[in-house]
């Protein structure tokens, strides 16, 4: 079952509950799937990598609105991005955990010989491949970072 047909079957469900949280979301999300269908050179599908990554674009936005909400005391709009959020996130793969996330860049750095934050754009090109989905770039980034900092 794809995104869009999951999100269509949710979206009904969420009509039928007056579930106006989960409708917000969802109806955000088809309507980026709708414009990444028809975008120019799409030839109206996606591949699943693209739903990811449009779903991780989502989420991003919804973050960076939520940080300025919570910068500007407004729980009410703070509380409605958290929401989206916590819905949007159903629809991504397991985030794997910090730890194991530093373990894969390990391998990753091993593999490609990094050793200083020089090498950082090398290990993200990797990384952000092999870790589609499964993780946010910019904690990857920051573990990235992180480990290439520190001394082997």
């Amino acid at each position: 079952m794809s995104l869009e047909q999951k999100v269509m079957a949710d979206l009904k469900t969420a009509m039928l509950a007056k579930d106006e949280k989960s409708l917000r979301s969802l109806r955000a999300i088809k309507a980026a799937i709708i414009l990444a269908k028809t975008s120019e050179g799409a030839g109206g599908e996606i591949k699943e990598e693209e739903e990811i990554r449009l779903l991780q674009k989502l989420i991003k936005q919804r973050k960076d609105s939520l940080e300025i909400y919570q910068g500007q005391q407004r729980k009410d709009l703070a509380q409605k991005e958290e929401e989206e959020i916590a819905i949007i996130e159903k629809f991504l793969p397991k985030q794997i955990s910090g730890d194991e996330l530093k373990a894969i860049l390990r391998k990753i750095i091993a593999e490609t010989g990094a050793s200083s934050p020089a090498d950082m754009g090398k290990v993200m090109g990797a990384a952000s491949k092999q870790l589609a989905g499964k993780a946010d770039g910019k904690s990857i980034s920051t573990a990235v970072k992180e480990l290439l900092s520190k001394p082997a």
